[in-house]
């Protein structure tokens, strides 16, 4: 039914108008008592085989929502509703800014495929500190919270940016996301360098201890699929040394050529990061080489081109504790999230696997 309705209603309009349009369907769906209880009934079933223990915190599973859906805090409820075990929210800048001009945002149907240039449009990290502040928790669960650069702060000031931004949300953060790895605020990736990457997330995790004394709000860095492997190694190692809780591989990639695009050439040449389908063997390869690397003492999640339980499972199997989607979302419909756990759950009652946890890295341990 979706997949109809997609076609005809949503492919027709303009991406982010759509957008905008099924949030404002979740977002109203949640707020209404007797309709959010049937809905999560019958979205959200519960799986206890998949109960997750992760970066000190326990999720109802391991498949959670990706930065990027929802920026401002604004439908934690509504996605926790539709079945996501965690909702990561942002990216939030420490100011606010409108982000790129429109149109950014592009579908490439054939390819289940997005290019976005959105460019970290949110309300700033004041306002969605407030919102999550005076939030009525409806549905338990986790919230991540993904910050990056305000785009006219120079790279000399990145870090007091990130640090702003640290301190107003990590009280509010089940876990905190450092994003150094969007293609579209000039001059960030450059962040992802070990010599840029070592003081900035040592200034982040000393901003979050000094706002929540009280307990450890677990620190992340979300890595580009565009490093190359002995890059990636060096994040690995650095993760380990600064006592990193995890890493997030990966974000969207400037990648093009060699990915079998099939999409009409003009929205493949629009400029952006390239998220959903195409990315799937490239992040999984990332995320095999991190987990070759650091073991099981850094916590790994798995996202980029997840479609579908095996696509989740495979990431688990990869070294992944968390997985997690968001392009998938757009044309797979609300009963994605639904079709994930069950297959997951499925997997599991098939393989030599006694729990998730004994799944995770179980791939690349074998070829060890």
């Amino acid at each position: 039914m979706y997949k109809t309705f997609f076609t005809l209603v949503f492919r027709r309009m303009d991406p982010e108008r759509a957008h905008h349009l099924a949030f404002r369907w979740i977002r109203l769906a949640a707020r209404v008592p007797v309709l959010r209880t049937f809905v999560a009934a019958v979205l959200a079933p519960r799986y206890p085989e998949l109960r997750t223990e992760a970066l000190g915190l326990r999720m109802h599973g391991p498949f959670g929502l990706a930065a990027g859906f929802d920026k401002n805090a604004v439908a934690i409820d509504g996605m926790a509703m539709l079945g996501f075990d965690h909702v990561e929210i942002g990216t939030v800048t420490g100011e606010p800014q409108p982000g790129n001009p429109r149109k950014r945002l592009f579908r490439l149907v054939p390819d289940r495929a997005l290019i976005n240039r959105m460019g970290f449009n949110n309300d700033g990290s004041a306002a969605v500190a407030a919102r999550l502040a005076a939030r009525e928790e409806v549905f338990r669960t986790v919230v991540g919270v993904n910050i990056g650069k305000t785009k006219v702060v120079p790279e000399a000031g990145a870090a007091a940016d990130y640090v702003k931004s640290a301190e107003r949300l990590a009280p509010h953060a089940d876990y905190l996301v450092v994003n150094v790895s969007s293609p579209n605020t000039p001059g960030l990736r450059d962040l992802q360098a070990t010599e840029a990457l070592r003081p900035l997330l040592t200034a982040v995790r000393e901003a979050a201890d000094r706002a929540v004394p009280t307990r450890r709000v677990p620190l992340l860095v979300k890595i580009a699929p565009d490093l190359a492997d002995e890059d990636v190694d060096a994040v690995a190692d650095l993760a380990v040394e600064l006592g990193l809780d995890g890493i997030i591989a990966t974000n969207t990639t400037i990648a093009r050529e060699g990915l079998g695009l099939t999409s009409d050439p003009a929205l493949v040449a629009e400029t952006g990061g390239l998220s959903g389908a195409p990315l799937k063997a490239r992040s999984l390869e990332v995320l095999r080489r991190l987990y070759a690397r650091v073991g099981d003492r850094v916590t790994l999640v798995g996202v980029g081109g997840i479609e579908n339980a095996e696509d989740a499972w495979q990431r688990i199997l990869a070294g992944a504790t968390l997985v997690q989607g968001y392009s998938a979302f757009i044309y797979e419909g609300p009963f994605w999230s639904r079709a994930v756990h069950k297959g997951l759950a499925a997997r599991l009652r098939t393989s030599p696997y006694a729990t998730l946890a004994d799944a995770v890295g179980a791939d690349v341990k074998e070829t060890a």
